[in-house]
């Protein structure tokens, strides 16, 4: 550790200091300027005089000190970073003099004589632990320590907008404190705000998602930072004489592609482009069934001799050059030329690329009906989850609570201990079950568990069938009312809230889930969404525009779900006792 590299952590240490310092000072001006109310101006004037020193001492200092520096920018401002590597007993040695200095300082402004010694006993005892870990890190010649010096160079627009965040920020904070204090439409206001602008924070990875899946490629990444205004390439219709485009049917779907061959009985061997599901795939048919259509050719723009232009790419040649019609101005226009990729530039408007959709469900494998089997594996498991919960819990949670029978309280308790057993541990029993009972690749063992009631949701219901008064049951006994009809007529339609909840929460359970299908299904017609997601994932990571689209796909019912059962959402939280959290 050389002497220079310790000033400078002095130094670095001296400039956190002042800073935090001076923000101090901010934060007491902008109390005292705004009249916070309940503030103490004569202790805010003592405050703000203390704060102000020690900022101004701890600047002084850095600037008179010799702190080294690495090659810097021709104008910005570094903030000077330290870190120091040491051993376990030296940092600890650290610890316990900071904790020495803080209990003397405590002990200087004690009011009696009691705390002061009390204090400085304490400050005695963590000077004598500083010992210790002294003498350790003495023992082992092999301990030292070093210093790590580096810094953050940001330029002065970033420093200006940095400050005014910050003083932007503390002057809101104190006026919604004193806000807070008052009653009427400021406080309303001010709650609004807050909720609004956490909205917003917590809304924007949602609104990175949605507006990727409409972007281009070249916009998922750019030096300026996040693209949050996409853009769509200029294309024009375009009958390619060279490479014409077919259309026709295969297995029943329409497919487009190229000729690749010609057959003396006048079949053609089409090699297909598009559904992307089946590219590559070639298949014969008479030339007479075929429709030639056009393909969408991306308009460019550039310079030819100085002169602006616009063109379509009409032909992309295998060394990376393009072959441009130009399309204006009027005196280049039926004239082409092959230009270098780095001499034009694509013409973009503002849009959206709405064609990511379409093209991610053609990815997906022909038997699955671009995601409808998707679908309808997903609104299976969710509806019989949801049934099968509700149904096995309520009718369990209303034996537990209302009828009497031998070893009631045992049961319970048995059945209310199985929560404590992690999933990995039944895990393999239940597969083995399962394979025994020939349910593998079906979707059976996702769904008909859901039958066989839950503990929590059992003791959660079991608890709002103890609430309801004995009264309602006694009454539907004289009626003549069995304990099945009791329970279907009378006690279930006194909680519905807590139905609501659990149906809620098992259904994203449900939609969500992918441990199960990850274990018991295999082919893609037995499918859920999450499964299919996590492949599509896996194909194509590459494709950010396409795998956010489907995603944006799979959590729409979702989206759909929680804006019609939000209330129910809140009540989920409280209900459940996870409020807090």
């Amino acid at each position: 550790m050389t002497s220079s590299n310790l000033i400078f952590a002095v130094g670095t240490l001296l400039a956190w200091v002042g800073w935090i310092a001076a923000f101090r000072t901010l934060w007491v001006a902008l109390q005292m300027v705004i009249n916070r109310v309940g503030f103490d101006t004569q202790r805010g004037m003592k405050s703000l005089a203390a704060s102000g020193l020690i900022a101004g001492v701890c600047f002084i200092a850095t600037s008179v000190m010799p702190m080294h520096a690495t090659a810097k920018p021709s104008t910005g401002f570094r903030a000077p970073l330290v870190w120091f590597v040491m051993p376990y007993s030296a940092w600890l040695g650290v610890a316990c003099l900071a904790m020495a200095g803080y209990r003397l300082i405590q002990g200087l402004g004690a009011i009696s004589n009691t705390d002061r010694s009390d204090r400085l006993k304490a400050a005695g005892i963590w000077l004598l632990s500083l010992v210790v870990f002294v003498w350790l890190f003495k023992r082992d010649p092999a301990d030292k320590i070093e210093i790590i010096s580096g810094g953050i160079w940001l330029t002065l627009p970033t420093v200006a907008a940095m400050l005014f965040l910050a003083v932007a920020g503390m002057a809101a904070m104190v006026v919604a404190g004193r806000a807070t204090t008052t009653r009427g439409y400021a406080r309303t206001f001010v709650t609004q705000i807050a909720l609004l602008a956490g909205s917003v924070v917590f809304g924007l990875p949602f609104a990175f998602l949605v507006i990727t899946s409409f972007k281009e490629d070249r916009d998922m990444s750019s030096p300026n930072g996040i693209v949050w205004v996409p853009h769509v390439q200029d294309t024009v219709p375009y009958f390619d004489k060279k490479y014409p485009v077919y259309e026709g049917t295969f297995h029943g779907e329409t497919v487009s592609g190229t000729i690749i061959a010609k057959n003396p009985d006048g079949t053609v061997k089409i090699d297909v482009t598009k559904p992307l599901s089946v590219r590559g795939t070639t298949f014969e048919a008479p030339f007479s069934t075929l429709k030639e259509i056009p393909k969408d050719i991306p308009i460019v723009s550039g310079k030819v001799d100085g002169v602006a232009f616009q063109g379509k790419v009409v032909e992309e040649m295998d060394d990376g050059h393009r072959r441009i019609a130009f399309m204006s101005p009027p005196s280049l226009v039926g004239k082409e030329q092959v230009f270098a990729p780095a001499d034009v530039e694509p013409v973009r408007h503002v849009g959206l690329k709405w064609s990511n959709y379409p093209e991610a469900l053609s990815f997906l494998p022909p038997e699955t009906n671009n995601g409808l089997v998707y679908l309808k594996n997903t609104l299976i498991l969710v509806v019989m989850s949801v049934v099968g919960t509700i149904l096995s819990s309520s009718i369990v949670a209303y034996a537990f609570s209302r009828m009497r029978f031998p070893g009631r309280d045992f049961l319970f308790a048995v059945l209310l201990s199985t929560m404590m057993l992690p999933a990995a541990v039944t895990l393999l029993p239940q597969f083995l079950i399962f394979r025994q009972l020939n349910w593998i690749d079906t979707l059976y063992p996702l769904w008909v568990p859901a039958f066989f009631a839950s503990a929590f949701n059992v003791f959660l219901l079991r608890q709002f069938f103890k609430g309801i008064p004995m009264e309602l049951e006694d009454a539907a006994k004289i009626d003549g009312c069995s304990y099945l009809k009791t329970f279907w007529s009378v006690m279930l339609p006194q909680i519905k809230p807590a139905l609501a909840v659990i149906a809620v929460w098992t259904f994203m359970g449900a939609w969500n889930n992918f441990m199960g299908p990850l274990i018991y299904v295999n082919s893609p017609e037995n499918m859920p969404l999450s499964y299919a997601l996590q492949l599509f994932q896996g194909d194509r990571s590459g494709e950010p525009g396409l795998l956010m689209a489907f995603a944006t796909m799979c959590m729409v019912p979702v989206l759909a779900v929680f804006f019609f059962a939000q209330r129910y959402f809140i009540e989920g939280v409280t209900l459940s006792g996870l409020g807090g959290r």
